[in-house]
């Protein structure tokens, strides 16, 4: 009889911290048409997370919106790895790898502290605030990619 039943794993990030980080991820896209993705898992399979990153990307088909204006945070909390991916269109607008390095690096402050959440939920305000300054939100927008967090393994 022993092994039929599982035991429920614990999610990677708490339900109250899951609900402010969609929070945050709908308020950062309320004032652009830009797009904010957050995929978490615990291990990273590949050496660079950046790789990573992007794989899952195309996987969860971000690259399809209309601006090509969609971001990607993934965090891997157990290997402690983490990037963001961003599409062409906003990727460029932003001044490339200095903008992307410096977001990174305030959100490992909140990691270092302990604040998981508030570390994923500040960079999607952040990332944001600079998709409002090159895509504002226009009246016909829609949300094209959804607001929920996506788990890996």
């Amino acid at each position: 009889m022993f092994g039929l039943f599982k035991s429920k794993k614990a999610p990677l990030i708490a339900d109250a911290d899951q609900r402010v980080i969609v929070a945050a991820i709908k308020a950062a896209e309320r004032s652009t048409s830009g797009e904010v993705r957050v995929y978490v898992e615990s291990r990273c399979s590949y050496v660079d997370p950046m790789d990573r990153a992007k794989e899952v990307f195309f996987k969860l088909k971000m690259e399809r919106t209309e601006a090509h204006n969609a971001v990607l945070i993934y965090v891997a909390l157990t290997d402690r790895q983490m990037a963001l991916y961003g599409d062409e269109g906003i990727f460029k607008k932003t001044g490339g790898d200095p903008y992307w390095k410096y977001e990174l690096s305030l959100m490992r402050r909140f990691f270092q502290e302990g604040r998981v959440a508030d570390g994923i939920a500040s960079c999607a305000i952040n990332i944001g605030k600079a998709l409002a300054t090159h895509f504002p939100h226009s009246g016909d927008d829609k949300n094209e990619l959804p607001d929920d967090i996506v788990f890996g393994h």
